[in-house]
């Protein structure tokens, strides 16, 4: 860790993250102490204020999954002790998922195997550190359960296959719900209203990556619940209910936020019946899991 960064951090944190390095048991995947701390900083730093609190801090980090944030980050880090621990876990998980996919026993182990070299990281350089690696893993967060991110992967990389194999094009899909998602790879045209382009892209980015997903998989590319549900391993009722869920909250915090800014109810209300290409913002390229993510 670069000594200005240790420097700008507050007393409390090393103690509080070695608290939590020592509650999660993250030594016995080989993870050092100072390697989950390194996580934990680089997650605060993107997820909470510069000026968060103790306690804010702490309530933050005990929502994770810390246990398997270790476990990821352990296996970024090419440490035995944590890819024995993911095979045991995870390896039969993700072939019944493939297969769910695909339907059929070869593409599916075909699949499944065509993550593991991303999430093991391929060599990028040699370095005086010696082989620079860069596992997916590394994106994983915590915020929502490994199995569940694994299963978005391996969703998220059979429909990247299908687009090169099909050269895929998505067709315009709009939600009942009041917020039009169309799939357009261009920038908009027209500026429209920028607090409702500010509130919708701070919404839309604020998004888990398995939302992301279910989404751009609904709305974007045409996908139906059933298929969206094999993809995920569940039945395509909890996909209903969880993108009902997702746009009712997104409405929410839309809604809450150009209040924030100064309308009206009823023009917030109103604002949302907008198409969104008058917005200022990519929804597609919002809902697209980051570059880094889609490289499988």
């Amino acid at each position: 860790m670069d000594a200005a960064v240790k420097s700008a951090s507050p007393a409390w944190q090393k103690p509080l993250f070695d608290g939590l390095f020592r509650e999660c048991q993250a030594a016995r995947f080989g993870l050092s102490v100072e390697d989950f701390c390194c996580a934990l900083r680089e997650i605060c730093g993107k997820q909470l204020p510069s000026a968060a609190s103790r306690e804010d801090t702490e309530r933050y980090l005990r929502g994770l999954r810390l246990n398997e944030l270790a476990l990821a980050r352990a296996c970024a880090a090419g440490h035995d002790a944590a890819w024995t621990e993911f095979l045991t876990r995870y390896r039969g998980m993700l072939y019944q998922v493939a297969l769910g996919i695909t339907r059929d026993d070869s593409r599916g182990r075909e699949l499944a195997d065509s993550i593991y070299a991303e999430l093991y990281g391929m060599k990028l350089r040699e370095g005086v550190d010696g082989n620079a690696r860069a596992s997916k893993l590394l994106f994983y967060t915590g915020r929502g359960s490994l199995e569940g991110w694994l299963r978005t992967v391996l969703a998220q990389e059979h429909i990247n296959r299908y687009r090169r194999e099909r050269r895929l094009v998505s067709l315009e899909e709009e939600t009942e719900a009041g917020m039009q998602f169309v799939a357009a790879d261009q920038e908009p045209a027209n500026a429209g209203d920028p607090h409702l382009a500010a509130a919708t892209d701070k919404a839309l980015a604020e998004l888990g990556s398995e939302e992301r997903f279910m989404l751009a998989a609904y709305f974007l590319d045409g996908r139906t619940l059933a298929e969206i549900g094999r993809m995920l391993g569940v039945h395509e009722s909890t996909i209903s209910r969880k993108l009902e869920r997702v746009v009712h909250e997104l409405r929410k915090r839309i809604l809450k936020s150009l209040i924030h800014a100064g309308m009206s109810s009823r023009a917030a209300e109103e604002a949302l019946d907008i198409d969104v290409r008058d917005l200022a913002i990519n929804v597609r390229q919002r809902l697209r899991p980051p570059p880094e993510e889609e490289r499988v």
